[in-house]
């Protein structure tokens, strides 16, 4: 009886442990979702999507932004209250646990990944094809949205959020593979124009 009871006891509190976390965690994407739209599905031009997002890939990201090891840009609320000032993802994650962006992570990876429906331009497209099956398809396969590939979704991405994140590898303000290095130093402004108009065409 004793040993029963032991159990039923561990078996509560354990619920209850889950159960605050999983609050807490709905919570945190709450914030998350005030930028990045309804259950991690973007509706802006310059924030991504997300949901469905691989989940080393992910934390990997938040955990960067913790150090400052990617741009602060500062950006203003999307939804829910917009009246608060503007935020960077490096002050928004700063104070989390490893738990709570490992929880997060987790979280969006489970859900489906949805393209954004947006307006591009054809011409580019097929020429952001041609670079991409010749230079990134190795890695980010399936038009970059295969989340086993553990590399960043691409394909339904906002057009503009590509296009400024390809700056941003291209002059080294964000950190990639020697590899992924190695592609940008050859690829053009203009290429970069294609990629993102070719990954926004994915919908």
């Amino acid at each position: 009886m004793k040993r029963l009871t032991i159990y039923l006891t561990t078996v509560l509190l354990s619920t209850a442990f889950s159960a605050a976390n999983a609050g807490d965690v709905d919570a945190l994407m709450k914030g998350c979702n005030d930028c990045h739209g309804d259950g991690g599905v973007s509706q802006s031009a310059d924030v991504p999507t997300l949901a469905g997002y691989p989940e080393f890939v992910h934390a990997d990201t938040l955990y960067l932004y913790q150090d400052e090891g990617r741009p602060c840009v500062e950006s203003k609320y999307r939804h829910g209250d917009t009246s608060r000032p503007a935020t960077t993802m490096c002050a928004v994650v700063a104070e989390l646990s490893e738990d709570q962006i490992d929880a997060i992570a987790a979280a969006y990876a489970e859900l489906d990944y949805v393209k954004m429906k947006q307006d591009f331009d054809a011409t580019l497209a097929a020429s952001g094809e041609a670079l991409h099956n010749e230079n990134c398809d190795k890695c980010h396969s399936d038009a970059g949205t295969n989340p086993d590939d553990e590399a960043g979704m691409m394909g339904g991405q906002p057009i503009a959020f590509l296009r400024k994140s390809f700056d941003q590898f291209a002059d080294d303000s964000r950190p990639q593979p020697k590899k992924m290095k190695e592609v940008f130093e050859k690829l053009t402004a203009a290429d970069f124009d294609a990629l993102a108009n070719y990954y926004g065409s994915i919908q």
